[in-house]
């Protein structure tokens, strides 16, 4: 029994280019092929297909549909597999999808699938119960994880974070302190510790705030602070 297997695109070429790829391997049938996430949707909930191949991105909101198409299925339709196609190398997708798990659900970047055999590897292995993530992602993911294990950030305690993002803000110590509900002089004690903790003894009182954000700044993944005002940062 062929592979059955419903296609979600919103390009008309790479859909069109994707059937015409698969078409070709006796293993595998295509039994719908749409471009958005709703059409998608009813596609799978009505022919049932062993594995789904979406885009990462399309309409409605093109931003991350395929991610959760691949989530909802996981409850809806447990063992259909997903293969996940995206352009974007960042890992923070490839984690998204697999937060649950990662049996039958896979992530390829698009620059794949013109090689017909990674692609059919991918769609058997998630037809299989299996997962595949793409090379590329792997380094990516290994990448982040030795950065952060090289961080110096690694030594700071949750409350030392918690100030560090304070001060990344641009707040003086009695903003930190109204904001976190603790002493002054407790959060100048935090403060103290991660400028130790992070090198930062030896540097003037500014330069060591602001060496401090840039730190907390240039981590994989910290999100950004509100915008810091345009003064020296307060003591």
């Amino acid at each position: 029994m062929p592979i059955r297997l419903v296609l979600g695109e919103d390009s008309l070429f790479v859909r069109e280019g994707l059937r015409q790829l698969l078409r070709s391997d006796p293993d595998m049938e295509i039994v719908a092929a749409v471009g958005d996430l709703d059409s998608l949707i009813e596609a799978c909930d009505r022919e049932l297909p062993d594995v789904v191949i979406t885009d990462i991105r399309m309409p409605p909101t093109s931003t991350d549909e395929g991610i959760r198409l691949a989530e909802d299925l996981r409850e809806r339709h447990p063992e259909m597999g997903v293969v996940v196609l995206s352009q974007f190398c960042d890992p923070t997708y490839a984690l998204a999808l697999l937060e649950h798990g990662s049996d039958g659900r896979a992530y390829l970047l698009k620059e794949r699938v013109h090689n017909r055999a990674e692609l059919t590897a991918a769609i058997r292995a998630v037809a299989a119960g299996g997962s595949l993530v793409d090379p590329k992602i792997v380094e990516a993911l290994v990448q982040a994880r030795t950065s952060v294990d090289r961080s110096p950030l690694r030594h700071l305690t949750a409350r030392e974070r918690e100030v560090l993002g304070e001060i990344a803000q641009g707040k003086s110590n009695t903003a930190i302190a109204e904001s976190l509900f603790l002493t002054k002089r407790a959060v100048e004690k935090h403060i103290n510790t991660i400028f130790l903790k992070l090198g930062l003894g030896d540097a003037q009182d500014i330069s060591k705030r602001v060496q401090a954000a840039l730190i907390l700044l240039s981590e994989p993944g910290a999100a950004p602070p509100r915008p810091m005002p345009n003064r020296p940062m307060p003591i």
